[in-house]
């Protein structure tokens, strides 16, 4: 089998442009949707599809990883050069014969190129919807620099995609592949709650208690991505104990060194299974002062006298998102790690990223002017 390059630009074109064609849809399907409505509207439907698309692209990229799909094709951005497997199933069907069960197979070359294609598409909605917030600018509540930072960071994950293949799932590199697809959603979801324009008082010491808790959910994330990308998730056998114990043998100088490749140790060697248990048992523990503090939270946000309604709803959809982490989770460790649950645990956590950036945006939201802007004829937020 011929050694192919890792940064195969050739096909970087046709892919760009098979990311224009994906894209057509929402956009023909938010212009058919809003043709009437001002153009602030129709901004503010693209950018809620395409949180939603984003949402979606998380879940794929968890199918992705869970499937063991990440080296489907082993370069990037296509696949042995080619736009699409289609073009490289001699090569493909030489590595599959090689070692049939991957990681380069047909069936995870089409997971890892679906996952790519779908990425492009995103990022291409993110394109549109940067340009025409600066074109929009006078027209709109929101900055354009919320969408442009958007763009940026929409290049990093695709920069981040690139090494996750071309450095063979490296486990920093892969957990912060995920912690920027929740980024993403975190920022996409900030700008559609200043398009709604719906403002939320809350009391200092419940600001501050929403603020720790959206800080120990991205701890948790991160431990959790970590988990994940190391394969430790069966490493603890058992609930609520570890392997038949409270506190079971672990290696946290082997477990958190993070530079290090797949499966190796600090030392280069093998990655000790006391290892893989302190990654999976960390992530446990985190797991129960989280729960703790997102219960805090929504039995004062439960508690707030005035804009009830917006508060309770918060304060479930923040119980709903804990105890739906909780049952996934679980599934996880006591099922052998289902494909169906670690994929939910995964949108478990997208959501409540959503939630809690969600909140906490309308905490930051200042008052709409009373008066239109002179120079545009309509409402704008005073920030």
């Amino acid at each position: 089998m011929e050694s192919q390059a890792l940064y195969d630009l050739t096909p970087i074109v046709r892919m760009a442009l098979l990311g224009i064609v994906i894209a057509l849809g929402p956009l023909a399907w938010v212009w058919l949707r809003t043709r009437r409505a001002a153009p602030a509207q129709r901004l503010a439907a693209l950018t809620l599809l395409t949180l939603f698309l984003t949402f979606d692209l998380v879940l794929f990229g968890a199918f992705t990883r869970l499937t063991d799909s990440g080296l489907g094709c082993p370069d990037w951005p296509g696949c042995y050069g080619s736009a699409s497997p289609f073009g490289a199933h001699q090569e493909i069907s030489s590595a599959q014969a090689e070692m049939p069960t991957g990681p380069v197979t047909h069936k995870k070359a089409w997971i890892e190129m679906v996952h790519r294609y779908l990425a492009t598409g995103v990022g291409v909605l993110i394109t549109v919807m940067a340009v025409a917030s600066w074109l929009l600018r006078r027209h709109i509540a929101l900055s354009p620099w919320w969408a442009s930072v958007t763009l940026v960071w929409v290049c990093v994950q695709g920069a981040f995609g690139a090494l996750t293949v071309t450095w063979k799932l490296y486990p920093a590199i892969v957990t912060a592949h995920l912690l920027g697809g929740l980024m993403l959603v975190a920022l996409l979801t900030a700008q559609a709650q200043v398009f709604r324009g719906r403002r939320l008082q809350l009391p200092p010491g419940v600001h501050r208690l929403a603020w720790a808790v959206f800080a120990l959910v991205w701890l948790q994330v991160a431990l959790g991505g970590w988990v994940s990308t190391n394969y430790a998730v069966l490493a603890c056998r058992g609930f609520p104990a570890c392997n038949g114990s409270w506190w079971p043998a672990m290696d946290f100088e082997h477990g958190y060194t993070i530079a290090r490749e797949l499966g190796a140790g600090r030392d280069g060697g093998y990655l000790p299974f006391a290892a893989l248990t302190a990654i999976h048992y960390t992530h446990r523990l985190a797991a129960y002062v989280v729960f703790v503090a997102i219960g805090l939270l929504a039995w004062r946000l439960l508690a707030i006298q005035g804009h009830e309604r917006q508060a309770r709803r918060f304060a479930w959809a923040l119980l709903g998102c804990a105890a739906w982490q909780f049952g996934t989770g679980l599934s996880n460790v006591v099922l052998g790690w289902p494909l169906p649950a670690a994929v939910s645990h995964t949108g478990g956590a997208a959501v409540l990223v959503g939630v809690l950036t969600a909140l906490l945006t309308r905490t930051r939201l200042r008052r709409i002017a009373a008066s239109p802007s002179p120079a545009t004829g309509t409402a704008r937020l005073a920030s």
